[in-house]
């Protein structure tokens, strides 16, 4: 009797740095994705099927939409320390656990700089603009070709590492489902560039596509958060 009042006594061990890490980490992608659909929704002249997310940066309240992408590039970034935590806890490092931190916090630095850097119009948006910018201004080539494709790049090999990773510790469900979502991503942002391109089979639609491969690729980095908290060791009594 005595045994078990002692044992129910005792509290169980508060979260782990890296736990904590985590949780905090896995609002990036709720936070950026609700933000951009509500934004979205209320701009005058702006359509979700066609426009780019970066174009929410341009026009009235584009402040929010760079905000957007600081406050959840800096998440991301907390996200990936955690994640490296996580993944080096064992006795072992486990495998990943160097590159898919890395490429994680890519994601992350690309959302800032698409952030600080705002993006040229694209497909009309603001009302007034050109479909495409005669001339592509420094910091929208900043935007497109420094930050936002290696970003885009870093998720898709995100994806693969951690497919790899798990492969190896024998969970078959995660590596399967984080090479799906890497090959989405790809796909998807293959389609979405088409499109904001001008391609015309695309460009109506160029929008969604994006906002498919971003929606997929936050998916699987909160999923993946979530799961290595609620896995972290030390987190039980």
């Amino acid at each position: 009797m005595t045994a078990t009042l002692v044992a129910t006594a005792v509290p169980g061990r508060p979260p782990s740095r890296r736990s904590r890490l985590l949780v905090v980490g896995a609002f990036a992608g709720p936070l950026f994705v609700v933000t951009f659909l509500v934004e979205g929704a209320l701009r005058d002249a702006y359509d979700p099927m066609r426009h780019p997310v970066s174009s929410l940066a341009l026009g009235p309240w584009a402040w929010v939409q760079v905000a957007n992408f600081v406050v959840t590039g800096l998440l991301t970034l907390v996200l990936a320390a955690g994640l490296r935590r996580s993944l080096r806890s064992a006795p072992d490092p486990r495998p990943g656990s160097f590159w898919g931190p890395l490429l994680v916090a890519g994601w992350g630095v690309g959302l800032i700089g698409a952030g600080v850097f705002v993006t040229d119009p694209v497909s009309g948006y603001p009302p007034g603009a050109p479909a495409q910018p005669a001339q592509p201004s420094w910091h929208g080539i900043l935007h497109d070709l420094v930050f936002s494709l290696p970003a885009f790049a870093a998720l898709v090999l995100a994806c693969a590492v951690m497919s790899r990773a798990f492969a190896a510790r024998r969970s078959r469900g995660w590596a399967v489902f984080s090479a799906l979502t890497g090959v989405a991503v790809l796909v998807f942002f293959v389609l979405a560039t088409a499109g904001f391109s001008q391609a015309p089979a695309f460009v109506d639609t160029a929008g969604l596509w994006q906002r498919l491969s971003v929606g997929v690729g936050w998916l699987w980095l909160t999923v993946l958060a979530l799961h290595l908290h609620r896995t972290a060791p030390g987190r039980q009594p």
